[in-house]
């Protein structure tokens, strides 16, 4: 049974795996789109997401965290200056993986992994939302007309 077994190890050595997530983590932020098999856009999508997220909030402690990970001062600095910026105001899903189909070579899977709101044409048919989501939900309902309270003629 492979129970709390999530890391899908791409049959690498730990420390490969980890230097070749944080390349393309650090390419995926530079070019913000890249294409990759799916096994390793998934994995990579699990790896960079909690960094994006770290990212909304510009503190040195998050910077550290994002450095340690990544590794290149430069993807770093983008990431707080440009790609925290766009994706400020979005709760979570920043990446979208789109299948490709297969690779001549090897018939391997393919897919391309992108920052969503980096796409121009594929979000340009499309405008912001502005409910919440509390408001999706059922949220606020309107008031009713208020109830006067009717006094009888005993008490007068």
């Amino acid at each position: 049974m492979r129970h709390g077994k999530k890391v899908n190890h791409l049959g690498r050595q730990t420390a490969h795996r980890k230097a070749m997530l944080a390349n393309m983590a650090c390419s995926l932020i530079e070019h913000k789109r890249i294409n990759t098999t799916v096994a390793k856009a998934k994995a990579l999508k699990q790896f960079v997401e909690p960094m994006i997220t770290k990212s909304k909030v510009d503190t040195t402690h998050n910077r550290r965290i994002v450095m340690a990970k990544l590794r290149q001062k430069d993807a770093v600095a983008e990431l707080f200056r440009d790609v925290a910026a766009k994706i400020a105001d979005r709760p979570g899903g920043y990446t979208r993986i789109i299948k490709l189909g297969n690779r001549l070579g090897d018939n391997a899977d393919m897919a391309m992994i992108e920052l969503v709101d980096y796409n121009e044409i594929y979000n340009a048919g499309k405008e912001k939302k502005k409910t919440t989501r509390r408001s999706r939900r059922g949220g606020s309902k309107p008031a009713a007309a208020p109830v006067e309270n009717k006094v009888s003629n005993e008490e007068e």
